[in-house]
């Protein structure tokens, strides 16, 4: 009920505010010229799906079967269809004036099968009310001291991380589609903190940064428990009358900071495209070292105990999407490869009866939270829009399984979706 009444407070500052301000703004379009005003908008991606193959190897308390961790269709049994949301947005942003702008955004999303959670049979986790029913949430809300020193913008409160690419997500251009290759394995797109945006060429804006020191918590409030800050930086660049983009991005967190276990992640991205209004192409991929995030069990023939490990995670995506008619009608292909854990091949992992990882990002509840179910991400589709911010959508999704040394998690699977996905865009 509190969730509720805060939710229709909000609505209603909204809607006043709409009614009230003669000015619309649109985010992002602050300049020397610019008046107080305002943008309400929003977006949602909608689909309708049929599962037409469902992996089944794997076990969580003796009911649940589907690798993939928390992918949007692990554990959906095969023959299924529903009608779905996986994102609504609304969002608010408001210019005070030349220096200083606000912006506010709600968001429900994210209602995927969480098998750590899971029971039989197995119930949609995520953004939802405790009757199961969907919510918002608040998703952003910061201000934005524009040109607090020339070309550079000083942003505080939640927002978007670094990692939530300038580059990468809008040229791909299909988040409605599946998240990119980073934001897949749950790196934060958004989070509270203090952050630089900026510009080393104002005229010209072909080179540029990103810089946040953040909670690491997403949405979350910090815990008390937790006294580390996310670093997150990036760099990017146009070349070629801005035809060929070029993206680096770090970062560094510590989950476990004791004398006897130093638990901390370091992710290294590179991205590069070439872009024109008939195609694009891209490439983007990630090494992220897990520091003493694996627990090995090892086999008497090796010596027994267990051996603490470093993981290092590793993918690489690839697209290419183009105009088949101009402003009608398109295409989208794009592949993806995944390694959990790179430091494990086929030869070491004989030596280990069990291997547990601990960064949930990269472990599968499904094996016992091992780090060693390898996939390949492919997605194809047409983009039909019959009128500017309406896009149908008809696309196929499909993640293949391979784990790493144990035929006994089940052999190499797959899970395949048909989908009719509805992208609509308002207040832009």
């Amino acid at each position: 009920m509190r969730k509720i009444q805060t939710l229709t407070f909000v609505l209603a500052f909204l809607s006043l505010a709409f009614v009230s301000q003669a000015q619309n703004t649109p985010f992002g379009k602050v300049d020397s010229l610019i008046k107080p005003g305002y943008n309400l908008w929003g977006y949602a991606f909608m689909d309708y799906y049929y599962k037409g193959h469902g992996d089944t190897a794997g076990t969580f308390n003796g009911s649940y079967k589907g690798r993939g961790g928390s992918n949007q269709y692990t554990g959906v049994p095969s023959s299924h269809s529903a009608f779905q949301s996986r994102r609504i947005y609304l969002g608010f942003d408001y210019t005070l004036n030349k220096s200083f702008q606000a912006e506010f955004l709600l968001a429900d999303e994210d209602n995927y099968n969480d098998p750590s959670t899971a029971t039989s049979p197995q119930v949609p986790n995520g953004d939802l009310l405790a009757n199961g029913k969907s919510s918002f949430y608040l998703k952003l809300a910061n201000i934005r001291w524009h040109n607090i020193w020339k070309g550079t913008d000083f942003v505080f409160g939640q927002q978007a991380t670094p990692s939530f690419p300038l580059l990468t997500e809008v040229v791909w251009g299909y988040r409605s589609i599946e998240r990119t290759v980073s934001d897949i394995r749950r790196t934060p797109s958004y989070d509270f903190g203090a952050g630089l945006n900026g510009i080393f060429d104002p005229a010209t804006r072909n080179f540029g940064y990103d810089l946040l020191v953040a909670n690491g918590t997403s949405a979350k409030p910090e815990p008390f428990t937790n006294n580390f800050k996310w670093f997150y930086g990036d760099v990017w660049a146009k070349f070629f009358n801005k035809h060929l983009l070029l993206d680096f991005y770090a970062d560094y967190y510590r989950y476990n900071w004791t004398p006897a276990w130093h638990n901390s992640r370091q992710m290294l991205k590179g991205y590069v495209a070439y872009t024109t209004p008939k195609l694009t192409i891209g490439v983007e991929a990630f090494m992220n070292t897990l520091k003493k995030d694996a627990f090995l069990t090892k086999t008497a023939a090796a010596g027994g105990g267990v051996d603490t490990a470093d993981a290092v995670a590793q993918a690489i995506s690839a697209y290419v999407r183009g105009s088949i008619i101009k402003n009608t009608l398109g295409f989208f292909v794009r592949v993806d490869k995944y390694n959990p854990n790179s430091k494990l091949t086929s030869s070491n992992i004989t030596n280990y009866s069990k291997e547990v990882g601990h960064v949930s990002n990269y472990i599968d509840p499904a094996l016992g939270n091992a780090n060693t179910v390898q996939e390949t991400f492919l997605s194809a589709g047409l983009d039909l829009t019959p009128i500017k911010n309406v896009h149908i959508m008809p696309n196929v999704w499909y993640d293949h399984y391979h784990t790493l040394g144990n035929p006994a998690s089940g052999p190499d699977n797959h899970d395949v979706v048909y989908r009719m996905t509805f992208y609509y865009i308002y207040g832009k």
